[in-house]
């Protein structure tokens, strides 16, 4: 994920860029071998002379509602991590969150469904607010718990809560 947006100035420095776990890509790109596996059965088993537009047609169709479209919104979103703060951009650039982590004080992984088996899942970064900011579906959640922990724990005293998978950052 490319934001040439500069940081802010002073010691903040860049640590990752990335996107939510590619693994939503799977339904496009099976639509799409589907869609031209259909074309090229289809194309050419009709005598109307508009067949191969109609064919050609549906397919282009459903090929940009099912692929393109999923495809270019997990493009656009994506997550950005400095020394500083947490960035989440949004499908289609429209919304973009910031969380500094100094107002950071716990740091959860959640798994469910496959995310446990392709190693993703969300990071709550609970704020003392009404709600947690969440990363959602991050790939390698346990690698992004344990830097932002250790970036929390420039700030302050980590102490791991026993067995949930936690970190809570205690303010001296």
């Amino acid at each position: 994920m490319r934001d040439d947006r500069p940081v802010a100035t002073g010691e903040e420095r860049v640590i990752a860029r990335m996107r939510p776990h590619a693994r939503v890509l799977i339904v496009p790109v099976l639509v799409l071998w589907g869609c031209v596996g259909l074309v090229a059965l289809l194309v050419d088993r009709v005598d109307w002379p508009l067949w191969n537009v109609a064919v050609l047609t549906v397919a282009g169709l459903i090929t940009a509602l099912l692929t393109l479209v999923p495809t270019l919104a997990w493009l656009s979103r994506g997550f950005v991590f400095t020394t500083e703060r947490v960035i989440i951009r949004g499908s289609f650039g429209g919304t973009r969150r910031e969380t500094m982590l100094a107002r950071v004080h716990d740091v959860t992984v959640r798994r469910r469904g496959l995310q446990a088996l392709f190693g993703a899942g969300d990071v709550l970064l609970s704020t003392g607010g009404d709600r947690a900011v969440i990363l959602a579906d991050v790939p390698s959640a346990s690698l992004v718990q344990r830097m932002l922990s250790e970036q929390l724990g420039a700030r302050g005293i980590v102490v791991p809560d026993a067995g949930d998978g936690a970190t809570t950052i205690a303010r001296g």
